[in-house]
């Protein structure tokens, strides 16, 4: 299951820092964390990589040691400033849970929801293609049924009804369908038939605080947003001010999702001041996560 890594050293997982900074030796250094170096013996993969560089006259070396690991059994909050010297390898965290939990999915679709400008598009995308799964923007769907209408227009020319009428015939047809990530739209949560439809699934909450929702949003602008772009004001404050009462409106829809994403959570997690520094992967290894957590839940522990 775990992909071949070229012109690289696949490691025994279980390792002993202190033993790996002997066999190194002297005159070649790798930094550890002093909270990585309190675990005795952690389940982790790693890929050792020997890069001799010639630093100065005296032939001196440096080794490079990259670390990958399960995103679940070795938390960020280890990877103390100055800890490693390689990136934290995200891509192939993300990959290898995908492989494990791949099975388990049994084929059934995986639909996004959450508010507007909550990355539900970028971060189905990825979720899709590590899984070998289909994508589709429930929004999109909606306007290629209208003529290529835009939301906005649709919104605009024949009314919201007329919209989330059309949007829950998309979530019937994708219903019926399986090995798909869906990107709904923001208030497809609201009609409890568009929930009878996304059961047959598993809905994950992309669950963004609302200050970044409206920075995103106001930074691209508000035209295409047709809940939005009627306020007045300046558009930072228009949007948070109308995102606010959106989610007064929809919290309780969204809590209904199978699995709940907190990007909050995430960045302090790896140790970012705000979610604006997280990668799309780094939400894709963290919905997996949760995905894993809701499957346990409903058959028991399936022996990850």
């Amino acid at each position: 299951m775990e992909a071949k890594i070229a012109n690289g050293l696949l490691v025994s997982p279980r390792i002993d820092s202190e033993k790996v900074a002997r066999r190194i030796g002297t005159g070649r250094s790798v930094q550890f964390s002093r909270r990585f170096k309190e675990q005795d013996r952690l389940q982790v993969l790693v890929s050792a990589q020997l890069q001799p560089k010639i630093r100065n006259s005296n032939r001196h070396k440096t080794v490079s040691l990259e670390v990958s690991c399960s995103y679940k059994n070795f938390p960020a909050s280890l990877l103390e400033s100055g800890g490693f010297q390689a990136p934290f390898d995200e891509a192939r965290i993300l990959k290898n849970k995908s492989q494990e939990i791949g099975p388990y999915l049994s084929g059934r679709c995986i639909y996004l929801v959450g508010m507007m400008g909550s990355g539900k598009t970028t971060v189905g995308k990825v979720l899709s293609q590590v899984l070998g799964y289909s994508f589709f923007d429930s929004d999109t769907l909606v306007e290629q049924d209208v003529e290529g209408t835009s939301v906005a227009e649709i919104f605009k020319l024949y009314g919201e009804g007329f919209f989330r009428d059309k949007e829950t015939e998309v979530l019937r047809k994708l219903s019926l369908m399986h090995r798909l990530v869906v990107s709904t739209g923001g208030g497809a949560v609201v009609r409890p038939i568009n929930w009878k439809y996304m059961q047959k699934g598993i809905s994950v909450w992309l669950d963004v605080p609302l200050e970044d929702l409206a920075r995103r949003i106001a930074a691209v602008g508000t035209g295409s947003r047709p809940l939005l772009h009627h306020d007045s004001g300046d558009a930072y404050t228009k949007t948070l001010t109308r995102l606010n009462t959106l989610m007064e409106e929809r919290s309780d829809a969204y809590a209904n999702a199978n699995a709940r994403v907190s990007l909050e959570d995430i960045a302090a997690k790896l140790g970012h001041r705000d979610v604006s520094n997280l990668t799309p992967t780094a939400i894709a290894i963290e919905a997996l996560e949760q995905i894993e957590g809701f499957l346990k839940e409903e058959n028991g522990d399936f022996g990850l």
